[in-house]
């Protein structure tokens, strides 16, 4: 009766696929992605959100998206908080603004309120279409470079300098010491395909760090931490604030075309576009984005996005949504390791924030560097981000450089309404609300 139902609800036949399988690729899946377990509450908490509650939301936030993902758009694509979000979130807008850690969660569910409308209505094609891929490389380049820049700082590596703004840390500190091992382990673990190698980094790094008597085991199994103090504590009224708007487009946009990348990537890999070389029931895939960000909000995390670490499950066969299901039951099963998530030292998860941001920063290769036009907003936005450590501010600036750049070049008729709109905004912004 259980094999029939799974089988009818998910078509496993006609998708050449079966029940172990899907487990099987979504247990390989979760390895992939399990890091933001342990780096989520790390950086979110810096903040003053409470750690307990951040990687409780973590994971239901997760184990939401993964579940809207697999029983209603019967995808085998996983979701959890996005890394580069999460950064912008605490570094962004409640460290560099200087807004409350409730008020950034308002605007994290108006802008998957706002997505969640953009798919109800199909205007998120257009959006997406509208945006120059220059702009998209830079803006992906940019988050990677931002993650970075977080990862060099939160171990030392890179400190302020009051005559360079930066400069180099002591390397012998023990937390310079354990990102740069880390880093190197996990890079070269990823190249020789072993699974869930970001993972085994940060719990090696974290082991190693507790032997050599620089940190402490806080324990392995409890029951799961209270979510109270972070549960409905976002605050919509504050993310009102007109300066607010800028943020709230930073988290969809970023949202919008991570996602949408991630999708129609992973479903290429998998076989899943159509003959058209669309991907059926897209709006569900990207409904079931949005809605579990409004549930991160909710419960206390930032933006929840698809994960591009799906790709090792289809590898391994996942064809369907059982695969996010299965997903989503093993992060649902991480909540009882809530002392070991604990026990992990930021520098962990340093080595770890640095080895995302190269494949991040992987998409400027693509970029058309023969033509200036094209490529000179590439490395504004792309640099723009970390050394204005906001996210949001690369975007904005990514956006006028493209269009100024254009106009003064000749090169009028590139620029289609969506850009022109956007950059205008951005410039009005920065002359008049800065």
């Amino acid at each position: 009766m259980l094999k029939r139902l799974i089988e009818n609800h998910f078509k496993l036949t006609e998708h050449h696929t079966n029940v172990k399988t899907e487990v099987i690729a979504g247990i390989t899946t979760f390895l992939t992605m399990a890091y933001i377990i342990f780096v989520n509450p790390s950086i979110l908490s810096q903040t003053g959100m409470d750690y307990g509650a951040v990687f409780v939301a973590t994971c239901v936030a997760a184990a939401v998206g993964c579940l809207i993902m697999g029983l209603w758009a019967n995808y085998p694509i996983a979701q959890a908080p996005g890394m580069g979000l999460n950064a912008f979130f605490t570094y962004g807008v409640v460290l560099g603004m200087g807004y409350t850690w409730e008020a950034a969660l308002g605007a994290v569910f108006f802008s998957g309120f706002i997505f969640f409308l953009l798919s109800v209505f199909r205007i998120r094609e257009w959006i997406i279409n509208s945006i120059p891929m220059s702009l998209r490389l830079g803006i992906a380049a940019g988050i990677g470079l931002f993650l970075a820049m977080i990862a060099l700082k939160n171990a030392g590596i890179v400190v302020a300098n009051e005559a360079t703004y930066v400069s180099l840390g002591d390397l012998t500190e023990p937390s310079a010491l354990y990102a740069l091992l880390g880093f190197f382990v996990i890079t070269a673990m990823a190249y020789l395909r072993v699974t869930g190698a970001v993972m085994i980094g940060i719990l090696g790094v974290t082991a190693l760090a507790m032997v050599l008597g620089h940190n402490e085991f806080g324990g392995l199994m409890s029951m799961p931490p209270s979510v109270a103090p972070t549960f409905m504590a976002l605050d919509l009224a504050g993310a009102f604030d007109v300066a607010m708007l800028s943020v709230i487009f930073a988290f969809l946009f970023v949202d919008l075309f991570d996602t949408s990348g991630t999708l129609v990537g992973v479903a290429h890999k998998g076989g899943l576009l159509d003959e058209n070389g669309k991907l059926p029931r897209i709006g569900r895939a990207m409904m079931a984005d949005s809605g579990a960000s409004m549930a991160g909000a909710v419960l206390g995390t930032s933006t929840t996005t698809s994960y591009v670490e799906s790709t090792a499950g289809i590898v391994s066969g996942g064809r369907t949504g059982l695969t996010a299901v299965v997903v989503a039951a093993l992060f649902l099963i991480s909540l009882f390791f809530a002392p070991l998530a604990g026990s992990i030292p930021s520098y962990a998860t340093a080595g770890a924030l640095l080895y995302v941001a190269v494949l991040m920063a992987g998409s400027l290769a693509h970029a058309n560097w023969d033509d200036p036009t094209e490529a000179a907003p590439v490395l504004i936005a792309a640099l723009a981000m970390p050394l204005t450590f906001s996210i949001a501010e690369g975007i904005a600036l990514g956006f006028i450089s493209f269009a100024a750049i254009k106009t003064l070049s000749g090169r009028f008729k590139d620029l289609n309404p969506a850009v022109i709109v956007l950059a205008l905004l951005f410039a009005a912004k920065f002359l008049f609300l800065s």
